[in-house]
């Protein structure tokens, strides 16, 4: 039985073009608020949504995301409400993956069973747990590869030709990416040494790869998806956020706007692409 991160890649490798990706906090700025920008985000181009999950401690995120947690902690978020999140956004779009990215402390405190249950039923595609390196996929990896959860594992540039079969080696849906070195949202992404690697990676393994950390602009996407099979765009959608918020953090009448025009430029710069390349 495939997924549908699997169906989706196929069916943009048949369109000759690379996956727009896009990353967002859950509960950021509020419950209402995010649900409504996954709405956004699928309406305007988004082929993939990878959907945080707030933690107090994410050491992998540079500074745009971790407020992001923070407003989403603040406003009550929980690992429950996340999973309540997608199984909404479920009941009007049964065919946009939904990816869940954070750190293993609230999977852990949910009771790993509990959450893969729970998680099948809201509707969610994949995982990608941040902080669970291969050596310890009976935890969670295992148990969701078999629930029928892809588990995406994270390529970085210092993983070397040593170790990327281990890395590779129970990864499903897609392989990511690291394009820069260090925590989100702090440099961008050079497309020729992402090429090189990107290449590297696809030598070793069937699955697409995707490309994160360090794509800000509808030009940034298109550069690195001339070379690479999708495209994760973050942290400047979480700063979007962030800059339409009143004086008191809370949402305006131009959050939701503002990460559906962004989107929408970054999937014209996706979709042209392979035509620039």
């Amino acid at each position: 039985m495939t997924t549908r991160i699997e169906e989706r890649f196929a069916a943009l490798k048949t369109e000759e073009r690379p996956a727009l990706m896009t990353y967002v906090m859950g509960g950021d700025p509020d419950l209402e608020t995010s649900f409504a920008i996954l709405k956004a985000l699928a309406a305007n181009g988004a082929d993939l949504i990878e959907l945080g999950m707030p933690f107090s401690d994410p050491m992998a995120d540079g500074p745009a995301i971790q407020a992001a947690g923070r407003r989403a902690l603040q406003g009550g978020q929980t690992l429950s409400k996340t999973l309540a999140l997608v199984q909404r956004f479920r009941v009007e779009d049964s065919t946009t993956p939904i990816i869940l990215m954070g750190y293993y402390n609230p999977i852990y405190n949910y009771g790993v069973d509990a959450f893969l249950t729970e998680a099948l039923r809201a509707g969610v595609d994949g995982l990608i747990v941040v902080d669970l390196p291969p050596e310890t996929d009976d935890e969670l990896c295992l148990p969701a590869l078999k629930a029928g959860l892809n588990f995406v594992r994270l390529a970085t540039p210092t993983t070397d030709e040593k170790r990327l079969p281990t890395v590779l080696g129970n990864t499903s849906g897609f392989v990511y990416y690291v394009a820069i070195k260090g925590i989100t949202g702090t440099a961008s992404a050079d497309p020729a040494v992402v090429s090189t690697a990107v290449a590297r990676i696809k030598s070793q393994t069937d699955l697409p790869v995707a490309v994160g950390f360090g794509i800000k602009t509808p030009g940034d996407a298109a550069a690195i998806g001339a070379v690479a099979d999708g495209v994760v765009v973050g942290s400047a959608l979480v700063d979007t956020i962030a800059q339409s918020l009143d004086a008191e953090g809370k949402a305006t009448d131009m959050t939701v706007s503002a990460i559906g025009n962004l989107t929408a430029q970054l999937a014209q710069g996706v979709r042209g692409a392979r035509k620039a390349a």
